[in-house]
């Protein structure tokens, strides 16, 4: 097993139990002490997580939520593929709600030119879409957050309320078995509203996102007809979608 996938497999198991000995390490991956600790290390060294005299633990400070722009950059290859195959479930004369997050907007920039209508608070989903001829783009009108790029508010809320749609693309920070979450309560409630607006719920997240709870919860897994992501969670996460009834699609 290779470093990369035991780390991965490490910040899991420190997600759900919070703390993790260089003896379990070993045990769980077969390593000796020494690549336990060069485990750590790197770890360390990317601050998320402390070490212990036998160990590690996760330290209390909250997750960072980068801004749009940097976000953009962030696994942008995998969001680049979990865009694409979000896109190709889009079919002439659906009616679809992208929400603002960057790995729906990968999706927006690989759809193809067809007769549908888009809703979006996404200011950047808006001009990427105004490129293509044959879709119709509906722009929820609302308060601007500057930083993350969306619209929002009651206005926002009340104009969805008005939509029914057969799909609602929604990107978050956290899918674990809190629901899926997000850091700010104010995109929270647009995203909840979309959600409540669709006949099919698809949610665009990487490997990175998932067995993660951040502040706000917009809904619950039995919400949530299909996940999209980059790579084959582990058995106990699959488990957790099949008892959910979430469809999983690996892009």
């Amino acid at each position: 097993m290779y470093q990369e996938e035991r780390i991965i497999r490490i910040m899991h198991y420190l997600k759900e139990n919070n703390s993790i000995s260089i003896d379990q390490i070993c045990h769980l991956f077969d390593v000796s002490r020494d690549t336990a600790r060069r485990d750590l290390v790197r770890l360390e060294e990317d601050r998320v997580i402390i070490r212990t005299r036998g160990g590690a633990i996760l330290p209390s400070s909250h997750h960072e939520i980068k801004n749009y722009e940097k976000r953009l950059i962030t696994v942008s290859k995998e969001k680049k593929s979990i865009g694409k195959r979000a896109a190709s479930l889009i079919g002439e004369g659906d009616k679809v709600i992208l929400d603002a997050s960057t790995t729906v907007q990968s999706c927006a920039e690989q759809l193809n030119d067809i007769p549908c209508t888009i809703i979006t608070n996404s200011i950047n989903e808006a001009e990427i879409l105004s490129h293509l001829k044959q879709v119709d783009i509906i722009l929820l009108g609302g308060m601007l957050h500057k930083e993350h790029r969306f619209l929002y508010g009651s206005s926002v809320i009340e104009k969805l309320s008005h939509y029914r749609v057969d799909r609602a693309f929604i990107g978050v920070v956290g899918v674990s078995e809190a629901g899926i979450t997000l850091a700010h309560e104010e995109d929270g409630m647009v995203k909840r509203k979309m959600i409540q607006q669709a006949s099919q719920t698809i949610v665009l997240a990487d490997h990175t996102k998932l067995g993660v709870t951040d502040f706000f919860c917009i809904a619950g897994l039995d919400e949530i007809d299909l996940l999209i992501t980059d790579q084959m969670p582990d058995h106990e996460f699959v488990k957790l979608l099949e008892r959910f009834n979430v469809e999983l699609l690996i892009a």
